[in-house]
């Protein structure tokens, strides 16, 4: 049975070499194409490698590529910088315990507590773990299901954060998609993540298309406008960070923007 991080590093491959044409890498156009992109034997002259090689990777085979390897396909590919380190990611030999639901600790529970502006923390599949007074007053988590209460999953499947984004929803979707599949790659044919997968292509259509893609986004901060029922149209500065007790922990902070029409 094939190795679903092997799988995720072959279509990675597949959905970048794509992406790119021949001109772009100084290769000539030569004969039709019947699709778009490289072939892989150009992706693998590029690269260095043997043909044979590169398409067992893309196949998803149980290989091992060597560092080197990865780098060559990462110049060939012209990958970004967070494109890079997600292959190298996928290359390297995985945890294989399952996931499991994290537990925040006390002094962070305590801290997010004390801010006053909306503050939650999430563990690595994105499920909300705890929350401020200020956060449940602007995303009401308390009234979801314990089930539910996953940013991701309350972004692309839920009708009142949808309306709540407005115009702007697709736009902060599709960087949530490519922002948690490089989270996913890396747990891929985990149960747990294969349910939260399950449940974001039954809810949402365009979350299909866009995982499908393939895109790979770095976490960042940056602006968010909301349409809140009763507080009226919201600006934050959302950013988050790292926890030191446990690095699957991740603090997210909301700061309201003034002066934003």
């Amino acid at each position: 049975m094939a190795d679903p991080r092997r799988v995720e590093f072959g279509d990675f491959l597949r959905s970048r070499r794509e992406k790119l044409s021949p001109k772009t890498v100084g290769l000539p156009a030569g004969r039709r194409r019947r699709t778009a992109g490289l072939r892989r034997e150009e992706v693998a002259q590029l690269a260095g490698i043997g043909v044979d090689w590169y398409i067992r990777l893309e196949q998803g085979r149980t290989v091992s590529p060597s560092v080197t390897t990865v780098d060559a396909l990462a110049r060939a590919l012209r990958l970004s910088k967070t494109e890079h380190a997600h292959l190298k990611a996928l290359a390297r030999d995985g945890d294989k315990r399952a996931f499991t639901r994290e537990i925040v600790p006390p002094p962070i529970l305590r801290m997010i507590e004390s801010l006053n502006q909306p503050a939650y923390i999430v563990g690595r599949r994105w499920d909300v773990l705890a929350w401020n007074a200020a956060a449940e007053q602007v995303f009401a988590f308390g009234r979801l299901p314990e089930e539910d209460r996953n940013t991701l999953l309350l972004v692309m499947t839920n009708k009142q954060t949808r309306k709540a984004y407005g115009a702007g929803w697709a736009d902060v979707a599709k960087r949530m998609v490519a922002m948690f599949r490089a989270t996913h790659d890396v747990w891929a044919g985990d149960p747990a993540f294969a349910e939260l997968l399950t449940r974001l292509r039954q809810g949402s259509p365009e979350f299909v298309k866009w995982w499908e893609a393939h895109e790979i986004r770095s976490t960042s901060s940056g602006l968010k406008t909301m349409s809140h029922p009763t507080l009226g149209v919201l600006h934050f500065e959302h950013t988050s960070f790292q926890a030191n007790d446990d690095p699957a922990l991740k603090l997210v902070i909301y700061t309201p923007v003034t002066g934003r029409g």
